[in-house]
């Protein structure tokens, strides 16, 4: 894949982690139906709070630019521990189903966003090709 494309895929797929995990629970935490899912899962209402926090902070580390490096890397693990968190969680209480399988698909687009991410940085890192004059 040339860089162009490499891009394209970065950020559209960074762009959907940033809004499935960072604008709407954002906007949704408060809810009376973000209250009774995470009740229904058996975690405290704290933990509802906490997990928002987090990934509103995440998804603002992923989508920024200027942010590179270890901190990034954290931001993509801990997404990918919520992610498979939320399936097993899902799973264990309500069996296989939509809310189980989606953390799964959402896990799978945050995979091509780091992947993605590594290899922009790997092309950026190399040195121009420069022709030998004869």
């Amino acid at each position: 894949m040339n860089n162009k494309t490499i891009k394209i895929a970065y950020w559209a797929t960074t762009i959907l982690i940033f809004l499935f995990e960072g604008v709407v629970p954002a906007l949704t935490s408060n809810t009376q139906l973000a209250i009774d899912g995470i009740r229904h899962l058996g975690y405290p209402d704290y933990f509802r709070t906490m997990l928002t926090v987090f990934k509103v902070c995440g998804a603002l580390v992923l989508v920024l630019p200027f942010i590179k490096g270890n901190i990034k890397e954290w931001a993509y693990a801990g997404f990918g521990f919520t992610f498979i968190s939320a399936a097993i969680s899902h799973a264990a209480i309500d069996g296989i189903d939509g809310q189980t399988i989606f953390p799964l698909v959402m896990l799978l687009i945050l995979a091509v966003s780091h992947r993605c991410y590594h290899n922009l940085k790997k092309n950026t890192a190399k040195p121009a090709n420069i022709t030998a004059m004869a």
